[in-house]
């Protein structure tokens, strides 16, 4: 690992460059798309994103001959434990095409981990499950869509070849409009043993915070409680991300189901901003912001993403579980390509083995997109890998 040096992050310099990584290094691959500095500081700032209460964490960059090459970060949650995984885990590894460098990153992840007790890691979660999770194996070159991590090809393969496993698959679809009439009747909500016990509204935009985020987080918590790799998703969480659906979400985008009168589902789908960003190289300053406001309010997008959704536990796997989240998906879909300009709907992700929620999604037409893979691997009793430096002064 001649040339190679491990820096950890720990000062302003550092996390700037930890933020805009990937764009340093994937600039012009096909498929890859910047995202905005702004919006990646709120996500990786231990004082911004709640998340990071949960949580100690360390960030690491690598730099080879001067130039910056990949980061990686590190998490052991202090009081949570993910649902049949590990509380230890990595995220955030992007890299050039070098093994060497890949060993190094991963190295000092799972020092710092193991000194953390560790026994096997799993990952990359950046910064949680809820957020961006895997690493891209299948739909390289498919639109670059919004909040979903892009990797070349290579990434992978250099994690398998240093012993990681596959721990699960991340799967998520594309609907695209012109493939099925949309413009019919609802099949659903319409039938008569349905009609007046299920009501759809949209979520209350000016009054995100005052109750829409609690309600979001209770009806998300309590219906992926025992997935694989769990955890809760917090109000302050979403409070955070209010902000933004307030003003980029469109009205019909987020929906709230109703069974009886009292909420029991929901859905946020988020218009794909890198429609409108592509152009920035990630920068807002000093005149992108508004370039940014003006697109938000001409811009006819033409795809979007399904971000968010969440049914009570004890409406699952029955059939009034299965009318709701039927409906819920053809509505979402209705909303997007039929009320709206979308084109494509991306439904993700999805966990493999959850066919309960991939076969409505393949009922309606969704053929997978992208495939994101978590890696998991055994670090217990393993002697102290020797990476070439960790430095302590600061970073040019």
């Amino acid at each position: 690992m001649a040339g190679i040096e491990i820096i950890p992050v720990d000062n302003l310099s550092r996390f700037l460059t930890f933020c805009k990584l990937p764009r340093l290094i994937y600039k012009g691959h096909e498929g890859f798309a910047p995202s905005l500095d702004a919006e990646r500081w709120n996500l990786y700032s231990h004082k911004l994103n709640p998340h990071f209460q949960h949580v100690e964490a360390q960030e690491f960059l690598a730099r080879k001959d001067g130039k910056w090459v990949g980061r990686i970060g590190a998490q052991v949650y202090k009081t949570i434990q993910p649902v049949s995984t590990s509380r230890w885990q990595f995220g955030s590894l992007d890299a050039i095409d070098d093994i060497e460098v890949v060993r190094a990153l991963t190295q000092a992840a799972e020092e710092w981990l193991r000194a953390r007790g560790a026994e096997t890691i799993v990952g990359p979660f950046s910064p949680d499950i809820n957020g961006e999770s895997g690493v891209l194996i299948e739909g390289f070159e498919a639109t670059p869509m919004y909040l979903t991590p892009w990797h070349p090809p290579y990434l992978s393969r250099l994690i398998e070849a240093l012993g990681y496993d596959k721990a699960k698959d991340l799967v998520s679809y594309r609907h695209l409009s012109a493939e099925q009439d949309l413009s019919k009747e609802r099949r659903i909500a319409a039938r008569p043993e349905w009609r007046d016990r299920l009501k759809i509204r949209q979520l209350d935009r000016d009054h995100l915070k005052q109750g829409e985020t609690a309600l979001m987080s209770d009806l998300f918590n309590d219906g992926w409680r025992d997935n694989w790799g769990f955890v809760p998703l917090g109000k302050d969480e979403l409070d955070g991300f209010a902000d933004l659906m307030k003003y980029v979400m469109p009205p019909e985008f987020g929906i709230v189901l109703e069974f009886d009168g009292a909420p029991v589902s929901f859905a946020v789908a988020l218009p794909n901003l890198h429609e409108i960003t592509a152009d920035f190289d990630g920068k807002l300053l000093p005149f992108n912001w508004l370039k940014l406001i003006s697109r938000i309010r001409k811009h006819k997008f033409s795809t979007a993403r399904l971000l968010l959704l969440g049914t009570r536990k004890t409406l699952q796997n029955s059939a009034t579980g299965g009318a709701i989240l039927l409906s819920l998906i053809e509505d979402m879909r209705r909303r997007s390509c039929v009320d709206a300009s979308i084109v494509a709907l991306e439904a993700g992700w999805v966990l493999e083995d959850n066919m309960g929620m991939r076969k409505p999604i393949e009922m309606f037409g969704g053929k997978i997109d992208k495939i994101h893979r978590i890696y998991e691997k055994r670090v217990a009793g393993a002697p102290p890998a020797a990476t070439e430096a960790v430095r302590e002064e600061a970073t040019p």
